[in-house]
């Protein structure tokens, strides 16, 4: 992690769950953090928890907006001069059916924010990342926090629309890695696909199913991040050690 030390990591989604964990394990090892989030007080918090050299800042960020992402990043590169990481962490979850085929139909609203945060944010997050980067010819990471319903269709129906935006997450962290080849950039991308992890999003399961931490999904970033310039793990599924492979 030496080589990251105050270079500059926006992670979306910083306000709890695996975007605080990670947002703390990057300070640790030096890194300027700025967490997006919309609930910005939340970021702020976390700099309690650091022990390192690093420092966290936050930036209220509705990911649904594109202008709001805009700005975020133009404050980033005035403030702290760009990107040189980015994490894709944020995401949400509304089970329901996409049409009323049967009951528990998911409001338009909700089917457009899912679509929105889940995917729309993401990829226009990773646009204005990449120009940093290519602005200041700087080899950067960028990183999808993804799923492993991103690579099969859950059993349930009411996981369609959530699984429909992480497919395309799929897509696009591959289609993203064949365009920096294609350029001949030594921007890294990875897709991290974690199975059941205890956050807001997961409050209610089952007590008896197993569960990753947060923190278990933070370290595997670390990991991946601290790869020499010359290795790129594009994709990297998690579950926990009793988890069912589905």
């Amino acid at each position: 992690m030496e080589r990251w030390s105050n270079k500059v990591a926006v992670v979306t989604g910083a306000s709890s769950g695996i975007g605080a964990a990670l947002s703390i394990r990057l300070a640790e090892n030096g890194m300027t953090v700025v967490g997006l989030a919309r609930r910005a007080h939340l970021i702020d918090e976390l700099n309690s928890e650091v022990t390192g050299t690093g420092k966290i800042h936050s930036r209220q960020c509705d990911l649904s907006k594109v202008e709001e992402i805009k700005a975020a990043f133009e404050w980033v590169e005035n403030k702290f001069g760009g990107t040189d990481v980015l994490v894709n962490n944020a995401g949400i979850f509304k089970g329901g059916k996409i049409t009323d085929a049967t009951d528990g139909k998911l409001s338009d609203e909700h089917i457009l924010l899912t679509m929105d945060v889940n995917y729309k944010g993401l990829v226009m997050c990773t646009r204005e990342a990449v120009g940093s980067m290519r602005k200041r010819n700087f080899n950067g990471h960028i990183i999808n926090i993804n799923s492993v319903a991103g690579h099969y269709i859950p059993f349930h129906s009411d996981f369609n629309i959530y699984s429909s935006t992480k497919h395309a997450v799929t897509a696009f962290s591959a289609a993203l890695l064949n365009e920096m080849a294609d350029a001949k950039r030594k921007i890294k991308v990875t897709s991290i696909s974690p199975g059941l992890v205890r956050t807001e999003m997961t409050i209610t399961h089952d007590p008896e199913q197993p569960i990753l931490e947060p923190g278990d999904i933070a370290d595997a970033i670390l990991y991946v991040i601290s790869t020499p310039p010359n290795v790129n793990i594009s994709e990297l599924e998690i579950l926990s050690a009793a988890e069912k492979k589905l």
